[in-house]
């Protein structure tokens, strides 16, 4: 048995019908490679071939009696792999992508059945006349759980199911299932019993929490009265800030990697995350005023996951994800001093000095760095119990410039979604793959009836930061928010400020555990 921990229970608890806590994912497949259809007994024999590489997809959780205790992840014995694989024909009625994108809109709106391994892949063929996805025979959507992923080495179900050549060069040995028997009830409650001796040093932890917590306020209040962004301590309320429903739409923007590098080139100190942060901000200010609705006078606040190097000996993958709170500056007209603007928002957090290079992370999946990036997201939704500190999330993914296969079949397209909550009605995904970048939108309906405006602005809004770049001058950008500078210095040297203090308690707690050993 592997009890949960208090975060990934978190993520059990959150779970409702209108917001299911898994991360999900669409792959559109191109068969030309391996010269025939991918059918479903290909799906089936490929994954069960796949079921060693990783212990979660043969294992359940179970709950301890009257919630004594988090959660356990077991051996389910009753494992059927035909329960978490579908297959899907898309009916002629049209030839484009949105009615791939309203089916999976609606799997992917069904929370994943508790009683069984948190994960499931549906096969959706009929693609060959889609004209958006041309060459595409077929497509997964994929549903994981969050507390599936691993929050230390990124391990996740379709990290260990995808390849990179197409004849799958990755052989696993199949090994005799041999499930433990589940837990009693009584064993249950006598580990909860046996947990709750620890309960004395827990509370002094949360008494050393609290007080960080308290000066931590205390600060706020005091830095309330000098002249710092308002964008690091609230967020305007818009009309993508409402309680949701369990309704999904989900919709994408695809364009060249290179056109959005030659826009980074203009400025060698800006990023491309700065460029992609720059045209999501576009697209939204432009939906909120098309939509009969003046933009709050304060700028709009995205959060951004974003990995770090980790000081922890024990984490393998070296890193670990932190969060960003980033001032979209839709404030400013002109995207060239925009962009700037929120290059300097990020540069000012002390995390983001620490942050690992794009390069990097492309060795990842990307589908392993999305898990991690919307257990950050769920993370840090959860200290936003009374007022968000942002509007909107913003997840930017680089993957891997080479195709992917999946049983031979090439990944021509690589949709990743996010869950929605109350307050945040949608989120941006944006990952690179194969030379390409695409920006998939997923959101309620209720909350944004459509999502066709926000998708036909991106060109728009590529074109304007393009002018704006030709017409402003670095000279003329540097001029204009040199007054920002000393602020953005003062709120890095105060970050640094808290991140000490953070320290300090977090060092107490280590000891603390020590002891309690």
């Amino acid at each position: 048995m592997q009890q949960l921990s208090e975060l990934d229970t978190s993520f059990l608890y959150l779970e409702s019908e209108s917001s299911p806590m898994h991360i999900g994912g669409i792959y559109v497949l191109n068969c030309q490679d391996r010269g025939r259809p991918l059918t479903y007994d290909d799906l089936y024999k490929h994954v069960e071939s796949r079921l060693t590489a990783s212990k979660r997809f043969r294992q359940r959780l179970v709950e301890v009696p009257l919630k004594l205790d988090h959660p356990y992840w077991v051996d389910d014995p009753n494992f059927d792999l035909t329960h978490h694989l579908d297959h899907v024909t898309l009916q002629n009625g049209g030839n484009t992508a949105s009615r791939l994108l309203e089916l999976a809109s609606s799997i992917l709106s069904i929370p994943l059945n508790r009683e069984r391994p948190l994960w499931h892949i549906t096969l959706i063929d009929g693609l060959s006349n889609i004209k958006d996805f041309p060459g595409a025979c077929c497509a997964l959507v994929v549903k994981i759980h969050h507390s599936a992923v691993d929050g230390v080495t990124g391990e996740e179900l379709m990290g260990a199911l995808l390849d990179f050549t197409a004849d799958g060069e990755r052989k696993f040995q199949p090994v005799e299932w041999s499930p433990q028997p589940l837990p009693s009830k009584a064993r249950l409650i006598s580990s909860a019993y046996g947990n709750a001796l620890n309960t004395p040093f827990r509370l002094a932890n949360m008494a050393k929490d609290a007080a960080a917590s308290a000066f931590y306020t205390l600060l706020v209040q005091r830095l309330r009265k000098l002249s710092l962004p308002p964008s690091l301590f609230s967020a305007p309320y818009t009309r993508i800030n409402q309680p949701i429903d369990n309704s999904r739409s989900i919709a994408f923007f695809e364009c060249s990697l290179n056109q959005l590098k030659q826009i980074k080139k203009s400025h060698p100190e800006l990023t491309l995350n700065d460029v992609v942060v720059t045209l999501c901000s576009e697209v939204l200010s432009f939906y909120l005023s098309e939509t009969s609705e003046e933009l709050p006078e304060s700028s709009l606040i995205a959060m951004q996951p974003i990995s770090v190097r980790s000081k922890h000996i024990d984490s393998p993958t070296g890193s670990q994800l932190s969060a960003l709170l980033i001032s979209l500056s839709t404030d400013e007209p002109n995207l060239a001093i925009r962009m700037q603007r929120i290059h300097d928002s990020a540069s000012a957090s002390h995390v983001y000095r620490q942050a690992i290079s794009a390069s990097r992370l492309t060795q990842l999946v990307p589908s392993a760095m999305l898990g991690l990036s919307a257990r950050i997201y769920t993370e840090f939704q959860l200290a936003q119990k009374h007022k968000p500190l942002f509007n909107v999330p913003i997840t930017n993914i680089p993957g891997p410039q080479y195709p992917l296969y999946f049983n031979g079949a090439r990944v021509d397209y690589q949709l990743g979604t996010a869950p929605l909550f109350d307050g945040l009605g949608l989120v941006f995904v944006i990952s690179s793959y194969a030379g390409k970048v695409t920006f998939t939108l997923t959101s309620c309906p209720s909350v944004i009836p459509d999502l066709q405006p926000l998708v036909d602005h991106f060109p728009v809004a590529i074109d304007k930061l393009k002018k704006d770049l030709a017409e402003t001058s670095p000279e003329e950008i540097e001029s204009l928010i040199s007054e920002e500078t000393d602020q953005n210095v003062l709120a890095g040297m105060i970050g640094d400020i808290v991140s000490l203090f953070s320290n300090l308690f977090t060092n107490s707690k280590t000891e603390t555990s020590e002891e309690s050993k």
